[in-house]
C-alpha cells in the first residue's frame, strides 16, 4: 500500500484519480483549496478509512510523509485561469516548488500534470514532445501556458540538481463525468447549452480542431506513467482522433436530441487553430493508448450533465 498525495484532488481529474488509486488499495491524501475543485466530487470517499481530505492551498508549504505526489493543482479552463491570472501563475510556480520541495525532503516520486497548452498555437501538426511550442508570453492565456512551462522547467531542474524522481505528463483535452457545467470548456459548454435547447456558441468559424480524451483513459495513462521505471517524459497523454469544433457541436446536438442552433462569435486571442497529440512515445514506453470512442464518452458525460441540470431546474 502506497501513501499517495493528490493535489487538486477535489477537481475533475483529481477526484477520478483519487477514486482509482483507492480502488488499487492505496492510501490517498486529497489536498484542495476548492478554488475550482468541489467537495461534492469526493464526498462519497470520506467513509473510506484510507482516504484523507485536507483543505489547503499548495501555494503555501505543507509537510506530509508520502511515497508519491500527483500535482494536479491548477485551474485548467480559460475562464477559471484567467479569472485570477496572478493566482494561476503562483499555483504553477510556487505550488510546484512546494510540491517538489516535499518530494525532495521525503524521497517521493512526483508526477507533474502539464498540458498541451505548452505547445501554444502550434506551428507543427500533430504535436510531438520534442516540439518547443509557439506561446505568446504576454497574452491572456500566458498565465496558464507559461506557468505550466515554468513548472516543467522546475521539475527538470529538481531532477538534475537534486535527483528528485519526476514524471511530466502533457495532458490534452479531457472530458467526462464530474466536469463542472460552468467551467467554460468546450465539451461542458456545448452539452449544457444543448440540454437546455440554448444556442450553441462557437468561437471563430468552428474549423479549429481539438482531440478529446475520455477521463477513464487519461487516468489509466497517468497511473501507468507514475509507476513506469526509468522514464520521466515529458509524454503526451490524449486521444489522437481529431475533430473540428463544429463537428463536436453537431454530434452533441444529435446525441441530446436538442433543438439548439449554432451561433458564431469572434475567436479569443491566441486560441490554437489545431490541436492533436502524437502519442507514439506513450505507446512505446507505456503501452498506453485511449480505447473509448468519442460518442461513447459523450453519452456518459451527457447522462451526468442531465442529472445536474434536472436538479438545478
Amino acid at each position: 500500500m502506497a501513501r499517495i498525495l493528490v493535489t487538486g484532488g477535489a477537481g475533475f481529474l483529481g477526484s477520478h484519480l483519487c477514486e482509482c488509486l483507492l480502488q488499487q488499495n492505496n492510501e490517498v491524501i486529497c489536498l484542495d483549496n476548492y478554488f475550482t475543485g468541489n467537495k461534492s466530487n469526493i464526498i462519497h470517499l470520506l467513509d473510506n478509512k484510507y482516504f484523507e481530505l485536507i483543505r489547503h492551498d499548495i501555494i503555501n508549504p505543507i509537510l506530509l510523509e508520502v511515497d508519491q505526489i500527483y500535482n494536479l493543482a491548477c485551474p485548467a479552463s480559460p475562464p477559471h485561469y484567467q479569472f485570477n491570472p496572478v493566482k494561476t501563475v503562483k499555483t504553477n510556480v510556487m505550488g510546484t516548488l512546494n510540491a517538489l520541495g516535499m518530494a525532495k525532503r521525503v524521497g517521493a516520486r512526483i508526477l507533474q500534470a502539464s498540458t498541451s497548452e505548452v505547445y501554444g498555437d502550434p506551428a507543427i501538426h500533430p504535436q510531438k514532445e520534442n516540439y518547443w511550442g509557439n506561446v505568446n508570453p504576454i497574452g491572456i492565456r500566458s498565465c496558464y501556458d507559461e506557468g505550466k512551462r515554468v513548472a516543467e522547467t522546475l521539475c527538470m531542474d529538481y531532477h538534475r540538481q537534486n535527483n528528485v524522481e519526476i514524471r511530466i505528463a502533457r495532458i490534452f483535452n479531457t472530458y467526462g463525468p464530474k466536469m463542472d457545467p460552468n467551467d467554460g470548456r468546450v465539451v461542458s459548454n456545448f452539452i449544457s447549452q444543448a440540454l437546455q435547447n440554448e444556442d450553441i456558441t462557437i468561437f471563430g468559424n468552428g474549423e479549429q480542431t481539438r482531440s478529446f480524451c475520455y477521463v477513464d483513459d487519461l487516468i489509466k495513462g497517468l497511473i501507468t506513467f507514475m509507476n513506469k521505471e526509468n522514464f520521466i517524459g515529458p509524454v503526451n497523454l490524449g486521444n489522437p482522433s481529431e475533430f473540428t469544433i463544429k463537428e463536436l457541436a453537431t454530434t452533441i446536438i444529435q446525441l441530446t436530441n436538442s433543438n439548439s442552433k449554432l451561433i458564431y462569435k469572434p475567436l479569443p486571442q491566441d486560441d490554437p487553430a489545431r490541436r492533436k497529440p502524437d502519442i507514439s512515445l506513450a505507446k512505446e514506453k507505456l503501452h498506453w493508448s485511449p480505447t473509448i470512442e468519442l460518442q461513447t464518452g459523450l453519452k456518459n458525460t451527457i447522462n451526468y450533465f442531465e442529472g445536474i441540470i434536472c436538479k438545478k431546474n
